[in-house]
């Protein structure tokens, strides 16, 4: 990362219509014509490439990423235009459509080679294979935090300057002037001494015909204009005045409305149902057995979650009927007793000799953690629409990654994947649940069952039980301590790992470790869930370190300075959350304060809490957040993601819990998977620390330090350790 003079190469597009268009390519030569036929409208000329230029001088910035919510077009546009040199207020936005020439291979490069120096002429091969790898995965995923750190610093700064170097070339030929006597400003070449200057747009039919540079040169930051300056979102107008279109608000001509119900034990089918009298009921069309679910086909969505509630269904029974939650953590600590009897976890991370080291410190100290089953909790429930028309099918849906959508489209259809369209909309909330296909080969099955248009919207229960959850886990971490009660090793043995693998590891300086896990197989589907597993290792690492300080008799924040000598990133986030949230500041009885930090998706961030117990529930008064992103595109809008993993992180910690009874999952709604409202929301408040480092994730890295800030401040006032959540089960009052 960094390195950007080292990014992949751009190649001209073909000029139609008077509009040039640059985009990213596996190899020399021009791409876009083959594709101009997925998205050109009147004049426009090509499409997949990641900017053009239209004749009245326009400038769109073409992204393959999904907007959920966390506003990515904006900050993806304005690192295209800033290396442009573009007149910010020409700048338009579209999402890249779901097919395989747009899948994201720069995402991939960057994540997986991202520091390799490639010479340049293996660029064209390195991109084609990376093309190849993309295509083959059905990769275009918007998630862990990889739009501006990936998309952005490989793909579309790249695309903007080299973009910008064709134009000038031209211009430099047109004119019959030296290249070296002009200059690009607000989407305008210039030369100053014949008083010449004309926007870009005239200079599109020549800069096509130049093969473009393959490593173009960069703005240094100290030289930005557009990024590092909070613009306004392009997403907010329309959700503003109500023309945003989500999966939901989908209309297509003679679509009925279906919904589904599936096994509340998850992988049982269907064995029998009886749809005499929902059949019977105003608006249905039909009920259908579709053996691993049944659906309702109606005239409207509530007509036919009326005639579901009356269908007598029966699915199959399995062993997984007898599953239940103190069971699923009975086996855990099954698991986790016989890595403490010597058996072995799998490595994740080591250095040096952390039995050793336990062996020979003064004490040891342990402690165990749990958490529980998530839910996403998406407002907008899961749902698509699907239609077959001349052999090809069409679906409208809100999805993290819809070319893998149209992947698994065509599969559920029986179609080549160039015979399904994935109409992407804005998603209601992602979080890693709209990454996974269930909801859309339902309703594209449905479509090609009735030979109907069908809108699937699934009921808030069936979007409940039917989710792909953040798994539960346990885990057991024990520290050797010397006589000051310092830490000389650190070892945690966990049950559960999913992405990514650094999430165990640990930023304080301890040199003998180890994070390893074991496995506890259940039928509980399991999905990525915002911030992945940091979500579970922030709780542990940062209640644990809070317990060894309090154990060695030491403030929380010093405590962590001591072990974060050497890391002046760490410890200036550290510093800036206590100063912004006051650390150490006097306190009512029964008010406390609990600070924590970690480090998620190249995004290091702190977060200090205050947590008034006086009532009948614990209330988070006020929550400071420090973040070094190395650079925030967009500082409103990075301000605006912490504020939102402090919430849904929050939400988790005080309510957020999935249990499973005779193998299904106890809660439906609202009402039983409770949500931080806005009543009981705190004051947040958000200061940036930039440094030199790479620019790091926004989406991800508010939610993982939150947990145990909260906790830490309830063992401050009540003197109550909290370490399984969420925090509404425990009792306050005595130690723990």
């Amino acid at each position: 990362m960094g390195k950007w003079t080292r990014r992949g190469f751009i190649t001209a597009g073909v000029v139609a219509g008077g509009a040039l268009v640059v985009g990213v390519a596996i190899r020399p030569g021009h791409r876009a014509p083959k594709l101009a036929k997925y998205v050109t409208e009147g004049d426009e000329t090509l499409l997949s490439a990641w900017v053009k230029i239209a004749p009245d001088n326009k400038i769109t910035a073409i992204i393959p990423h999904s907007e959920m919510g966390q506003g990515v077009l904006t900050p993806l546009a304005q690192m295209l235009a800033e290396e442009l040199h573009a007149d910010w207020e020409t700048i338009e936005v579209m999402e890249a459509p779901g097919i395989d020439e747009y899948s994201n291979y720069v995402l991939a490069r960057e994540f997986l080679a991202g520091d390799k120096n490639f010479p340049k002429l293996l660029m064209p091969t390195v991109d084609g294979a990376f093309m190849k790898i993309t295509r083959s995965m059905g990769l275009q995923i918007t998630g862990g935090s990889t739009s501006v750190r990936f998309t952005g610093a490989g793909g579309m700064r790249t695309a903007g300057a080299a973009a910008r170097e064709l134009i000038m070339d031209a211009a430099s030929s047109q004119w019959d002037v030296p290249l070296s006597e002009l200059r690009a400003e607000n989407s305008h070449v210039h030369h100053d001494k014949s008083n010449k200057s004309a926007p870009y747009a005239e200079f599109v039919v020549e800069a096509a015909k130049h093969k473009p540079n393959l490593k173009p040169k960069l703005k240094a930051r100290s030289e930005y204009e557009i990024v590092g300056t909070s613009r306004p979102r392009f997403d907010i107008p329309s959700k503003v005045d109500g023309t945003a279109s989500f999966g939901i608000d989908v209309d297509v001509p003679g679509m009925k409305v279906a919904t589904v119900k599936a096994s509340p034990v998850h992988g049982n089918k269907v064995t029998s149902m009886d749809a005499t009298d929902a059949k019977q009921m105003p608006g249905v069309i039909d009920v259908l057995n579709m053996d691993d679910f049944v659906a309702v086909i109606a005239d409207g969505y509530w007509q036919a979650k009326q005639a579901l509630d009356v269908v007598d269904v029966t699915f199959a029974e399995s062993e997984a009927d007898k599953v239940n939650q103190e069971g699923i953590y009975a086996a855990y600590n099954q698991e986790l007793d016989a890595v403490d009897q010597g058996g072995k976890a799998k490595k994740i991370h080591a250095s040096g000799n952390a039995g050793s080291a336990r062996e020979g410190a003064e004490t040891v100290f342990e402690a165990a953690y749990q958490v529980p089953y998530l839910a996403h909790a998406c407002m907008e429930p899961m749902n698509a629409t699907a239609r077959f028309h001349d052999g090809k099918c069409e679906v409208w849906t809100g999805t993290q990654n819809p070319l893998g959508m149209q992947i698994e489209a065509a599969k559920a259809a029986g179609l080549k994947q160039d015979d399904v369209t994935i109409h992407n909309q804005f998603l209601g909330g992602g979080f890693g649940r709209r990454s996974d296909k269930d909801y859309v080969v339902q309703a594209v099955r449905l479509a090609h069952k009735t030979n109907l248009p069908i809108k699937l919207i699934w009921s808030r229960e069936e979007t409940t039980t039917q989710d792909h959850y953040r798994p539960a886990v346990a885990a057991r971490l024990k520290a050797g301590l010397d006589s000051d009660g310092m830490p000389v090793s650190w070892e945690s043995h966990f049950v559960h790992k999913l992405d990514p693998p650094e999430a165990s590891e640990i930023p304080y300086n301890i040199n003998d470790k180890f994070m390893g896990f074991v496995e506890s197989a259940n039928h509980v589907r399991l999905g990525p869930w915002r911030s992945v597993d940091h979500t579970q290792h922030g709780f542990f690492t940062e209640s644990f370190i809070d317990e060894l300080a309090h154990n060695a008799g030491q403030d929380g924040y010093q405590f962590r300075r001591k072990l974060l000598k050497g890391k002046p990133r760490h410890l200036a986030v550290l510093d800036a959350a206590a100063k912004l949230g006051d650390w150490g500041k006097s306190l009512p009885e029964g008010v406390g304060q609990g600070i924590s930090i970690a480090e998620s998706f190249e995004t290091i961030v702190a977060e200090l809490v205050e947590v008034d117990t006086r009532g009948a529930e614990p209330v988070v008064t006020n929550v400071a957040v420090a973040a070094d992103p190395g650079m925030a595109v967009n500082p409103d809008g990075f301000k605006a993601q912490m504020e939102s993993g402090v919430i849904y992180g929050l939400t988790a910690a005080l309510y957020g819990e999935i249990t499973i009874e005779d193998g299904a999952v106890q809660q439906s709604n609202f009402h039983d998977y409770q949500m931080v409202r806005m009543d009981n929301s705190p004051n947040i408040d958000v200061i940036i620390v930039e440094s030199d480092a790479p620019m790091g994730g926004g989406g991800e890295p508010g939610t993982p330090p939150i947990a145990p800030a909260v906790t830490n401040a309830i063992f401050a006032a009540t003197g109550t350790r909290v370490r399984n959540l969420p925090i509404m089960n425990a009792e306050f009052g005595t130690s723990s």
